[in-house]
């Protein structure tokens, strides 16, 4: 398993644009889950010839005895979960741009020194993009230098799982924000965890001493979208409701710019 530290490298060398679609907190087994929804999510990404995604955890609902989920209330068993979610994603395979592991699969890590994550990821042969907690991702668009001396955009995305939850929204975005400001040179933050989508664009104060400047730098938060029907565990906690709604991301080729549709 490679160190969190350890950048990811891509390259699009014949790309205009590409669309990054984040996916987490999908909770296959959950009795909540949607799965049709999911599965017609799965094959909107495939027909994008575009399309790209970062695999952000809690692809698998996990539950164990001492989880909060009630092992009695899953639809399968944790290594059917495994298995069906490597079936969901080999032909997305060529698209996985990262993954990173979530809480849910860390409870085996917790319970077995297991790492369902991991396991997933070996299966479809991408331990190279896989980092347990943080990855960081360098995608450089086009030739190192256009026609007239001009550098193509590279990006650097940050995907993680996320920790904030709590029923307001507003604890989730805080919580992305503030951990977005120590990532100096990142252009977007992509996580999950908390179950609601949202997107953001914070500012980084930058003091350049070399060319005499201060100026603002933007970054984007995006927290993708779950799979999860209202229910369950979070009606029994009176958490809020949120609506099901994926985000795409799209990476310009031409000029440095992240677009991003809800």
């Amino acid at each position: 398993m490679l160190s969190d530290f350890e950048l990811i490298c891509h390259k699009f060398a014949d790309r205009p644009d590409i669309h990054i679609y984040p996916v987490g907190d999908v909770h296959l087994g959950a009795a909540e889950h949607m799965a049709h929804e999911w599965q017609e999510f799965c094959k909107a990404i495939l027909a994008d010839e575009h399309g790209y995604v970062v695999l952000l955890g809690d692809l698998i609902n996990n539950a164990t005895r001492s989880s909060v989920s009630n092992i009695f209330e899953e639809t399968m068993r944790p290594r059917d979960q495994k298995r069906l979610m490597v079936e969901m994603l080999r032909p997305l395979k060529p698209r996985i741009l990262a993954m990173v592991s979530g809480n849910h699969e860390r409870r085996s890590g917790k319970d077995a020194d297991d790492d369902p994550s991991y396991d997933i990821a070996s299966k479809l042969d991408i331990e190279d993009l896989y980092r347990r907690d943080t990855g960081f991702v360098k995608i450089q668009m086009g030739d190192n230098r256009k026609a007239g001396g001009d550098r193509n955009p590279t990006y650097i995305l940050t995907v993680t799982h996320g920790a904030a939850g709590g029923r307001l929204t507003g604890n989730a975005v805080n919580r992305a924000e503030q951990f977005g400001y120590v990532l100096s040179g990142s252009d977007a933050l992509i996580l999950g965890h908390s179950h609601k989508p949202f997107i953001t664009q914070p500012s980084q104060i930058i003091i350049d001493p070399r060319q005499n400047q201060v100026y603002m730098r933007p970054f984007k938060v995006v927290s993708c979208t779950s799979w999860l029907r209202y229910g369950g565990y979070a009606m029994q906690k009176q958490l809020l409701p949120s609506s099901n709604a994926p985000q795409i991301m799209t990476l310009c080729g031409r000029k440095k710019q992240i677009l991003v549709q809800m």
